[in-house]
């Protein structure tokens, strides 16, 4: 009986280390409610346009951002003045592209929410403040944008909302962006801006249509989603590329990893969930805000729906075959809002409150029945945990933790295998996982 009581209690210890109640607080506190008014009030502006009216108080991009700039206000207010609220912008002529029907000033609007230990290092989540109807150049006609993308900025805002609540070691940027739909060029201004500071970028969690679970495709789903990531960063250098050919890496650059690790938080905390990695940069021939970020190195995902509903985007509001065309407020499910604002919500608090990832691993043990690793020290880690999985698996399913920092798997066999470190601080949240990138010699 004894045995079974020490049983239980190493069992409950276990459970216990790998999951954080305050992560659970957090999917409570999200309110559904909120978001639903939220969504409303930015889908009631008519037009968010990039090039729509920016004088009016009531319609158009300029009102919109301005709206979305007091709410981050608000929220600073309620936490002691917590967020740093700024407009970041850039200028655009027509000279730049076809899609841009006149000059005009992309705006941002970010909030900074300052970490306590690492101000420099940042995780940001996205999401568009600018729509648009069927064509992308009509800055006039109406452009409601309920669900792309009033959905994710509202998700950008309410986690800004709950997350206010709490101090993070790292720091976290809440973030609208303009220009989307032109180009992606508010993405690409703010990316710029982040790299000309020398921000350290820990992942960017960009949140394009989170609120339609009704699919074109006849599909009802209101549980899976879509995390699509890069398979390596288009800055790697021909001394990388060439390295893959030896050993491995393919799918394991820092954006697959940023997406395994909100795969793997998801499914932690909230396994009535279905995350999809998908392994492709955007959908097919398509594109998205966090690409600008990926284009200058950093790691970088899109969340989204998993069934889309093509009727309801980039659509004139219309009836044609007793079908409803466009992208209006009733076609949002709020639901949905709240459990993708909490995936987002919960990655953001559990890499907020993590350590940094290692710099550097190095993996040993060709012609050897075991594998080596060794990697540097992480300042505030307790410790470290060895990931390995299967060469055709899309997730880290071994692992093991300790408190040094190198290793020897003893009798597995580094041809079989791809292997990875993560950093865990005392609190059990760890860093995004990072693949070796240097070989024992």
């Amino acid at each position: 009986m004894k045995k079974l009581a020490f049983l239980f209690l190493i069992i409950t210890i276990s459970i216990t280390a790998q999951t954080d109640q305050k992560i659970y607080d957090i999917i409570e506190n999200v309110s559904e409610e909120r978001l639903k008014k939220d969504v409303k009030t930015l889908a009631d502006f008519g037009t968010r346009n990039t090039f729509s009216d920016t004088i009016s108080n009531t319609r158009g991009i300029g009102a919109a951002r301005r709206w979305i700039k007091k709410e981050f206000d608000n929220i600073s207010k309620e936490c002691k003045n917590c967020l740093n609220v700024f407009y970041q912008k850039d200028f655009v002529t027509t000279k730049m592209s076809n899609r841009v029907p006149k000059d005009t000033w992309i705006v941002n609007v970010a909030a900074i929410q300052k970490g306590t230990k690492y101000p420099n290092r940042f995780i940001i989540m996205t999401g568009d403040i600018d729509s648009r109807n069927s064509d992308g150049s009509d800055f006039t006609k109406d452009a409601p944008g309920a669900n792309d993308n009033a959905s994710g900025m509202a998700g950008a805002i309410e986690a800004a909302r709950v997350l206010s609540k709490y101090k993070f070691e790292n720091s976290i940027i809440y973030l609208g962006l303009s220009g989307e739909e032109q180009g992606l060029f508010g993405g690409a201004g703010f990316a710029k801006y982040a790299k000309d500071k020398g921000w350290e970028i820990i992942g960017v969690f960009n949140n394009d249509m989170i609120g339609n679970i009704t699919g074109v495709d006849g599909v009802i789903d209101n549980r899976a989603f879509r995390i699509f990531s890069e398979p390596v960063p288009p800055t790697e250098t021909e001394r990388e590329r060439n390295a893959r050919r030896f050993y491995g890496g393919e799918v394991d650059g820092i954006s697959r990893q940023l997406a395994r690790y909100i795969h793997k938080t998801t499914k932690t905390y909230m396994p009535e969930m279905n995350p999809m990695m998908v392994y492709r940069l955007d959908r097919f021939g398509r594109g998205g805000h966090h690409r600008p970020f990926n284009d200058l190195g950093f790691a970088g995902i899109r969340i989204m729906e998993a069934h889309e509903n093509y009727t309801q985007q980039h659509q004139d509001i219309r009836t044609e075959n007793s079908i409803n065309y466009g992208d209006t407020f009733e076609h949002v499910n709020f639901g949905y809002v709240k459990k993708l604002t909490a995936v987002n919500a919960i990655n953001l608090a559990s890499l907020a409150w993590a350590p940094a990832s290692p710099s550097e691993v190095a993996i040993g043990g060709i012609v050897e029945a075991s594998a080596k690793l060794k990697w540097n020290k992480v300042d505030g880690a307790k410790g470290y945990k060895i990931y390995w999985r299967d060469t055709t698996s899309p997730t880290w399913d071994h692992s093991r933790y300790v408190e040094t920092t190198e290793i020897t798997l003893e009798g597995i066999v580094i041809d079989n295998f791809f292997f990875g470190v993560a950093a865990v601080g005392a609190n059990g949240h760890e860093s995004v996982v990072v693949f070796p990138n240097k070989i024992m010699r």
